[in-house]
């Protein structure tokens, strides 16, 4: 049993930077500043994934995997400090290194603010985006195949309709953890072997995108870095258009949050469409032209315009 909430967690933890203590790992992430906690924070939880994901207070906490270990993660911030905290109660220990990347990766903690605000600036259109949200990140993911289910089951349907779906899919298929604390996340997203071989068409989803789901499935326990962020961008993008029922959009966004593809642009999405004022995405693909190689931070801003 893990039995530590996250504010015991904290608690337990506080002032030892990278030290191991027992099951538990506290991190200490830099960044270059600015950093726009908020808006990641209100990104994350707007998606998150019931049972697996939420966002309590200024943290955001979830369920994790890895090197063989299972538990939570919680990460705060100390934006005075320029610094994240990242807290892991796991089962075993684990190797920090791959901790310390996955994180990184997720909040895009490795990005160049500055510039990129300097080059977006130069869009008439963007500058004001740019000036009213300084440091917005590109979230990223924990683990590329919850992305990708997350992307799949997203199509064409409202972000609260996909999370419902994605609650389910949990509820049916992820291993529930023995933790103690209303506010913590209790369960694992399914692995690949964990959604093999089942009908998914039992959580409410059309015969299509069961289909599509299971495909990609084969796909992952086939090859586990078939999404992975070290691939190169536009091989596992060709990849990923070769599965029936993924189109562009749907690899542009597992490319953006996934692959961690800076210059990824879901140029279809219609919210995108929307923020810009472009009347379809062809048109929208000419004019984002000029905002490489960080189309991925504009679709950001776009996308961020619309609250």
């Amino acid at each position: 049993a893990f039995g530590v909430t996250p504010t015991e967690f904290r608690r337990r933890s506080r002032g030892n930077s990278t030290a191991q203590k027992g099951p538990g790992i506290r991190l200490v992430l830099g960044y270059r500043p600015p950093f726009a906690w908020g808006p990641m924070l209100g990104y994350l939880e707007t998606r998150a994934i019931p049972g697996v994901e939420t966002v309590a207070g200024e943290a955001y906490m979830r369920t994790i995997r890895i090197d063989g270990a299972k538990g939570t993660l919680s990460i705060h911030a100390e934006e005075p400090h320029n610094r994240l905290i990242a807290e892991f109660n796991l089962d075993r220990q684990v190797v920090l290194g791959a901790a310390v990347r996955r994180v990184r990766d997720m909040l895009d903690l490795d990005a160049s603010p500055v510039d990129v605000a300097e080059h977006l600036s130069a869009d008439k259109m963007l500058a004001p985006m740019v000036k009213r949200a300084p440091g917005l990140r590109v979230p990223g993911c924990w683990d590329g195949f919850e992305l990708a289910i997350r992307a799949i089951i997203g199509q064409q349907i409202s972000v609260k309709g996909a999370s419902t779906l994605l609650g389910r899919l949990v509820e049916a298929f992820g291993e529930e953890l023995d933790i103690s604390g209303n506010d913590v996340p209790g369960r694992l997203f399914p692995a690949p072997a964990d959604i093999a071989g089942h009908d998914l068409r039992q959580i409410g989803l059309t015969k299509a995108r069961a289909t599509t789901l299971a495909a990609l499935t084969e796909a992952s326990m086939s090859d586990p870095d078939f999404i992975h962020p070290a691939l190169d961008a536009s091989d596992a993008r060709a990849r990923l258009l070769a599965i029936p029922g993924i189109g562009p959009w749907t690899a542009d966004y597992i490319a953006l949050r996934a692959l961690r593809d800076a210059d990824a642009f879901p140029a279809a999405d219609l919210g995108l469409l929307k923020a810009s004022g472009v009347e379809d995405a062809a048109a929208l693909e000419t004019r984002a032209e000029a905002w490489r190689p960080w189309r991925g931070y504009a679709a950001l801003h776009l996308w961020n315009s619309l609250k």
